[in-house]
């Protein structure tokens, strides 16, 4: 399984579109991470990163905020995508996901 999140100063991005980067972490069998590597984006237009992500093999995104249009995008993509993720380090985020412990809160997105 492959997990992104959205990056900004080293925290979980609140807004999806406007990160630095993705953090890509890759999952196996036993539900560890066995490889972390960084991304930039290209450049934010609507539609453009659920195509990149896909295209990358990504199997979930989990954010703070994400719009309608791109949570549309993703599922037909059959990219799973869980939104209301606190602003905490990216590891620790995936691993509280990985721990079934990974609280969420509301979709900090209104578009």
């Amino acid at each position: 399984m492959i997990i992104a999140i959205p990056v900004a100063n080293e925290s979980l991005c609140m807004h999806f579109g406007h990160c630095q980067t993705f953090r890509f972490f890759e999952i196996d069998e036993n539900n560890a991470i066995v490889k972390t590597e960084d991304k930039v984006p290209p450049p934010h237009e609507p539609g453009v990163l659920p195509q990149w992500l896909g295209e990358l093999n990504v199997n979930l995104v989990i954010a703070g905020g994400m719009g309608m249009r791109a949570q549309q995008l993703f599922t037909q993509a059959g990219v799973k995508v869980i939104t209301g993720a606190p602003g905490a380090s990216p590891k620790s985020v995936v691993e509280a996901f990985l721990a079934n412990t990974l609280k969420t809160g509301d979709n900090v997105c209104d578009h």
